[in-house]
Parts: structure tokens; sequence; C-alpha cells
């Protein structure tokens, strides 16, 4: 009697191999968010080191408007978020693809948000800026 150990086959091999390309795409989209986030971030730290450098350097005292620092720190809050969001959702999507029925159910697109986001604190540098310029400041 042979007793060698045997290995179970999945009931449906297209459908296991399914599934982990829908891992491995969400895997990569994890990783692309995470890029995102982090170049935001450091968007916002960059913009408020350098234009704080900068009016140093010509002997001024630290951003007198202080508009540098909100938007350096509006694009470090929506880069944190927006990493926080997409660690939720893959944990979300994972423990979706785990369940045995697996069914498509839309959801609220993270980069919407993140674009409607960046579009709000772009019109309000703009405005800033424009604003300042008016002023002759």
């Amino acid at each position: 009697m042979d007793k060698s150990p045997t290995t179970p086959q999945p009931q449906n091999i297209t459908n296991e191999l399914a599934k982990e390309r829908n891992r491995a795409a969400a895997e990569r989209t994890v990783l692309a968010w995470i890029r995102t986030c982090l170049s935001m971030i450091g968007f916002g730290v960059g913009i408020d080191r350098i234009v704080n450098a900068i009016y140093t350097a010509v002997g001024g005292r630290l951003d007198p408007t202080g508009l540098s620092k909100l938007i350096g720190l509006a694009f470090v809050g929506l880069g944190t978020f927006a990493m926080v969001a997409a660690a939720v959702g893959h944990y979300r999507e994972l423990r979706h693809l785990e369940s045995k029925v697996y069914s498509y159910a839309p959801r609220a697109s993270l980069g919407f948000a993140v674009a409607v986001s960046l579009s709000m604190i772009g019109v309000t540098a703009f405005c800033g800026i424009l604003a300042l310029a008016w002023l002759g400041k």
C-alpha cells in the first residue's frame, strides 16, 4: 500500500490562477499608492523648506505670509490620509479576494478623492499667490 503524501489539487486551476492575478494586481496598486503618497509628502516638506531657505537667504524673515507652510502641510496631510486609505482599501480587497463568494462590489474611488483634494490645494495656492501679488507683497 502506497502512503505517499499527496497535495490536494485545487478545484479549478483557472479560478485559482485568476485569484492569484487579482492578488498581484492589488499588490501593484497599493505599491503605486505608496509611491504617490510618499511623493506628495516629500513635495509638501520640500515646498516649506525651499521657500523658507529662499526667504532666509535674502535676509528676510521666514515666509511672512505662511502660505508655503499651509500648502506644505496640506500636501503632507493629503499624502498621509491617502496612505492610510490605500492601506485600509488594500486590506479589505485582500479579505474580499479570500472570501468564498467573490462578487463585484462598487466602491468609492480613492484616486478621485485625491484628485479633488489636490485640485482644492492648487486653487488655494493659486488664490493665495494671486492675492499676494495683487497686494504687492
